[in-house]
């Protein structure tokens, strides 16, 4: 059983650190302004972080379980409805995601959720033809996936969310039945 006071430092931790991500940007975050905002002392917060990295990544290991449960939920779906859904995860967390997208400093969250994407079409290209590589082919899905994530995330697009959503799920999947012969 967890110390509730464990959780509840960590829940401080990261509710200051969400809001100050928002509010001043990764970069200008500090663990002094941290630690005043969430009302603990310096060492608490390293009692369970190394530093904002290590808290960063923490955050977004929890965000990437939370896709990997949901891609399980998803794959009754079809393929279309299944990227909706995808799609809805992350305007639920449109504003950490526009945080992480427009601040440099982040680029190895950039990297983990393409990484984790690119795993998800694997398998979506599973039963393609053994004379084809498919490491091109996942790269490129995965890199447009990103990029509509991210527009979509500063506002770039003037169409809602289940809009995109399906455009997205409407062109991997033809690019996936195309690459499977079918």
């Amino acid at each position: 059983m967890t110390d509730r006071r464990i959780v509840k430092s960590e829940k401080a931790i990261q509710s200051a650190f969400l809001a100050m991500l928002l509010d001043v940007g990764f970069d200008a975050i500090t663990v002094k302004g941290l630690t005043e905002k969430a009302d603990i002392s310096r060492k608490t917060f390293y009692l369970h972080y190394l530093d904002k990295y290590d808290l960063l990544n923490g955050i977004v290991d929890e965000m990437i379980r939370e896709l990997t449960d949901l891609c399980e939920k998803k794959k009754d779906m079809g393929f279309v409805d299944g990227t909706v859904l995808w799609f809805y995860y992350f305007e639920e967390h449109k504003p950490f995601f526009t945080a992480l997208f427009s601040t440099e400093s982040t680029i190895s969250f950039r990297h983990r959720l393409l990484d984790f994407i690119m795993e998800q079409l694997n398998n979506k290209l599973e039963g393609v033809s053994e004379h084809r590589d498919t490491e091109v082919l996942c790269k490129f899905m995965a890199m447009a996936v990103l990029g509509v994530i991210e527009s979509y995330v500063l506002d770039q697009f003037h169409v809602g969310i289940e809009e995109i959503a399906m455009q997205v799920g409407e062109l991997l999947e033809q690019i996936i039945i195309q690459a499977k012969g079918e």
